[in-house]
C-alpha cells in the first residue's frame, strides 16, 4: 500500500472541521494527548509499517519546513 496524500474525503473541509472541533475545550495538554491518541489509532487501523514511516517522513518534514519558513519571516 503506497501512502496516499491526495484527499480521499468526499468532503475534506468537513474533515478538518471534526478535528479542529474535537480540540475545542481541551487544554494544550489535552489537545496534544488527543493528537497522539488519534494518529496511534489510525496507524493501527492503517496496520502497515512502510506507510507510517512514509507518513513520519513526510509530516515531519512539513512542520521543520513551517518552523524554517517562519524564521525566515521574522528575520525579516
Amino acid at each position: 500500500m503506497a501512502l496516499s496524500t491526495s484527499s480521499n474525503f468526499a468532503k475534506p473541509d468537513d474533515a478538518f472541521r471534526a478535528v479542529v472541533e474535537a480540540h475545542r475545550g481541551l487544554s494544550e495538554e489535552q489537545s496534544a494527548e488527543l493528537d497522539a491518541a488519534l494518529v496511534l489509532i489510525l496507524a493501527n487501523h492503517i496496520g502497515d509499517l512502510d506507510v507510517l514511516r512514509e507518513a513520519i517522513v513526510l509530516a515531519k518534514r512539513r512542520v521543520v519546513e513551517a518552523d524554517q519558513q517562519q524564521q525566515q519571516q521574522q528575520q525579516q
